[in-house]
């Protein structure tokens, strides 16, 4: 002990904070690790929406999966009952960000399509997903 009080103070402040900080660490090491949400998913993998309102859009993917997907603009076609996506994908076949997204929305039977275009896509961890009201979870 007599080796720490003859260090510099900034050096033993330093061993002081990380002995403070290993059992912290071995403490978390423990807990069992959070479903995190992939930045990506494969478009074969996507399987449902629901518009939270007219420029917000929650999608399920990969069965446990949930992304928010931000619009540009308004798009009121998302809120019709019988409303259907209609996706199109330009020879990727991950989807990762905005970018990847091209969605027009139309009304069933034989409805005109509105496009919407979409800003960002957002990974939900899995307690964003869980809080998600049942009637917005796609």
């Amino acid at each position: 002990m007599e080796i720490l009080m003859k260090l510099p103070t900034s050096i033993s402040s330093s061993i002081f904070a990380a002995m403070l900080v290993v059992p912290l660490a071995a403490a978390h090491a423990d807990e069992a690790p959070v479903h995190k949400t992939p930045a990506c998913f494969m478009i074969q993998q996507f399987e449902n929406w629901k518009a939270l309102d007219a420029k917000t859009i929650n999608i399920r993917a990969n069965m446990h999966d949930y992304y928010r997907l931000d619009l540009s603009a308004s798009c009121p076609a998302l809120l019709w009952p019988t409303a259907y996506l209609v996706t199109k994908w330009q020879g990727v076949s991950t989807v990762c960000s905005a970018i990847d997204w091209d969605i027009k929305v139309a009304q069933s039977p034989g409805g005109i399509m509105s496009a919407c275009i979409v800003k960002s896509m957002t990974p939900l961890t899995a307690e964003e997903a869980a809080a998600i009201p049942k009637k917005f979870k796609p």
